[in-house]
């Protein structure tokens, strides 16, 4: 009896092959990857750009504007933002989709203490400059290397 091989039948066998062999490829892993560079602090600040009085969305110039004023001046050595598109639920139970920023800043665990009470001035800064009801705030181990 013969098998008719269908795409869909050889994606699936692809990707049986591919889980089996995972375990395997990360069982080497284990705890011999090598350690480069210094601890470090990932902050992920997330802005969302709409409004809850309805008033105009923040414009990207507008968080270019932010970012120069408010975040470049405490972490000048240097960070990362990405435009992205988000959802969450509001205060009111109302799921918001809208056009966000990922703000990524590393700072030396030396450094935290500094660090946190300027990431908290951020978050209170674009929350009153742009009527917003949070800033979202993920904080991450890193080992790091410039």
């Amino acid at each position: 009896m013969r098998t008719h091989l269908t795409p869909a039948r050889v994606a699936f066998a692809a990707a049986g092959l591919l889980l089996a062999a995972a375990p395997a490829a990360y069982g080497t892993l284990g705890g011999d990857v090598p350690r480069r560079g210094n601890p470090y602090v990932e902050t992920h600040l997330f802005f969302g750009t709409a409004r809850p009085d309805g008033g105009p969305a923040v414009s990207e110039r507008q968080f270019t504007n932010f970012v120069d004023r408010e975040v470049t001046p405490g972490f000048p050595d240097g960070l990362t933002v990405q435009s992205g598109r988000g959802q969450w639920r509001d205060a009111h139970g109302v799921i918001e989709k809208e056009r966000s920023y990922e703000l990524i800043l590393l700072y030396p665990v030396a450094a935290a203490d500094v660090s946190d009470r300027r990431i908290e001035e951020i978050r209170a800064a674009y929350r009153t400059a742009f009527a917003q009801e949070a800033v979202g705030r993920v904080d991450e181990q890193a080992q790091a290397d410039f």
